[in-house]
């Protein structure tokens, strides 16, 4: 199988990180549709054909049936399984898709030796950090280590940090819709909103059985909506409970829809599953079932009634409907005014924006606009927009509050929107030595070079930003002092002039008794 051209990089750039030797433990993040399970078939066969054991772990059986039909599929490799009464022990096979629950029983590990395997590969690699997975990684402490997870929030990213040692690889889904291997996603926003002050917290979302009940009242109301969007639509519909799933999925039929329901005690699972495939029914209700390790591609329509704050968990949901398929040129997202005070909700926001001030605008403008089908790339790229003109003239009043202090060097937030850099305004440490202070050698070379240090809180940022500053030298673009300089008298967007440009419009101010020069308008100037 011929790989993507992402899928490619994403492998090489696996093996460059276990060549240095420091890194024994990476990260791949590839969005939900995008074929992790490919990818990490060509590496688990590139490690086989270097005489390593591979040992593919997962916490459910559908995903390591989906892992062993995908790697014989595409590499022509069988698999041996370590599952229930199922053991790889004897076997030919070089790859194991071995399950975590059963691994973790102290008496079934032993049956190992602490370097059977010369690399793991974790599915679903965000739930590695319960104990069940710690145990099972602790006691094979010598193999490489690859995890492979659809885009995790910061929250997920930064406890990741702290068990992988580096980011191979990451794709966005951005880039993925962009490059047209991803269906574009459109979100609209229904005029319902729905009360959720009287469901409480537990582990930090809300907890299942009370949304279920706070949601009843609203259930009516939520299909006299879905009839004005989703009549001509293969829907699946994520609910909090199995009973308010069944309870949805009877009113739908007594309302003109062909639904079904699964969960995991239907005994008819596969055969629902199949019929929905073969467009029996048009709405599939379940509760958090098929949030991993199921694909029906032509699903055009997404409805989430289980809020969550958990991005990972989000994007798995929506992920059902972003697949290709002939003939589906969009993936319709309803997003619902969820009533909330406590919590910082998931919205089709979180699915592209990075910054969170410009997710907050992106849901804002989206409830501004109910009932209109909006293309999230358009919306984020609106809401980029309109914080930047928040922060301009926020930071128009920063410039004055400067000048009378009359600081000499810039800030770094000043040097970021000059240069137009949003990696570095957006830029979150995930990994243990980014989140460390910036170093005593960081911080006299931003001073040297005219950057304020103090405003720099962490080590990575320091290290981005200096990295920046050399490319921008070697590229013979404007530094920190010149863009203080010209922007403190009313020149725009310095950052993106050349070097040249602006130390001869200094040397003409200077010339002038430091004054602008007639004839020179700064709002306007463009350099020449």
């Amino acid at each position: 199988m011929e790989l993507r051209p992402y899928q490619k990089e994403a492998q090489i750039s696996i093996f460059n990180e276990w060549e240095n030797k420091e890194v024994r433990k990476t990260l791949l993040v590839l969005p939900t549709g995008c074929g992790k399970t490919i990818v990490f078939a060509e590496v688990a066969k590139e490690c086989v054909s270097k005489g390593d054991r591979v040992l593919i772990l997962a916490h459910r059986g559908e995903l390591l049936e989906q892992a062993s039909d995908k790697i014989f599929k595409s590499t022509g490799l069988m698999c041996a399984t370590e599952k229930a009464e199922e053991t790889c022990l004897g076997s030919w096979f070089r790859i194991v898709v071995g399950s975590v629950q059963s691994l973790q029983r102290e008496k079934r590990l032993k049956k190992f030796s602490p370097d059977y395997f010369d690399t793991i590969i974790i599915d679903e690699a965000h739930h590695c950090l319960s104990d069940g997975y710690q145990r099972v990684l602790s006691y094979f402490n010598q193999a490489k280590v690859l995890g492979v997870t659809a885009t995790p929030d910061r929250g997920d990213m930064r406890s990741l940090g702290n068990y992988f040692e580096s980011l191979a690889y990451e794709y966005t889904l951005p880039k993925a819709i962009k490059e047209g291997f991803l269906t574009p996603i459109k979100a609209l926003t229904i005029p319902l909103q729905i009360d959720l002050s009287s469901v409480s917290i537990q582990a930090g979302d809300f907890k299942a059985s009370e949304i279920g009940t706070a949601l009843d009242p609203y259930l009516k109301g939520i299909i006299e909506e879905m009839k004005k969007y989703c009549l001509d639509r293969k829907t699946v519909v994520f609910l909090p409970l199995v009973k308010t799933s069944q309870k949805f999925k009877e009113l739908l039929n007594q309302n003109g829809f062909k639904a079904a329901e699964v969960n995991g005690e239907s005994k008819d699972r596969s055969e629902v599953l199949k019929d929905f495939e073969h467009n029996k029914y048009n709405v599939l209700c379940n509760s958090m079932l098929l949030t991993e390790g199921w694909d029906c591609p032509d699903v055009d329509c997404i409805i989430v009634l289980r809020p969550t704050k958990v991005r990972s968990l989000y994007s798995q949901m929506v992920g059902r409907g972003t697949r290709l398929s002939a003939g589906k040129t969009e993936l319709l997202l309803l997003d619902f005014l969820w009533h909330t005070e406590r919590l910082e909700l998931c919205h089709p926001a979180s699915l592209i924006c990075e910054n969170e001030e410009v997710a907050k605008k992106m849901t804002k403008n989206l409830e501004a606009q109910p009932g209109i089908a909006i293309d999230i790339e358009e919306a984020e790229e609106q809401a980029a927009n309109d914080v930047v003109a928040q922060r301009e003239e926020s930071l128009a009043k920063q410039l004055e509050e400067m000048k009378r202090r009359k600081k000499k060097l810039v800030d770094p937030l000043q040097f970021e929107m000059s240069i137009q850099a949003e990696d570095l305004s957006n830029y979150v440490p995930a990994f243990g030595w980014e989140m460390s202070p910036p170093s005593q050698k960081q911080i006299n070379t931003l001073e040297k070079l005219g950057v304020n240090p103090d405003e720099i809180d962490n080590a990575g940022k320091a290290s981005l930003l200096l990295e920046r500053l050399d490319k921008r030298r070697q590229e013979g673009l404007t530094t920190p002092k010149q863009i203080r300089f010209l922007e403190s008298r009313g020149f725009q967007h310095v950052g993106t002039w050349q070097f040249d440009t602006a130390k001869k419009l200094i040397d003409r101010i200077a010339a002038n008794n430091w004054r602008i020069p007639s004839g020179i308008h700064p709002q306007s100037y463009q350099g020449e």
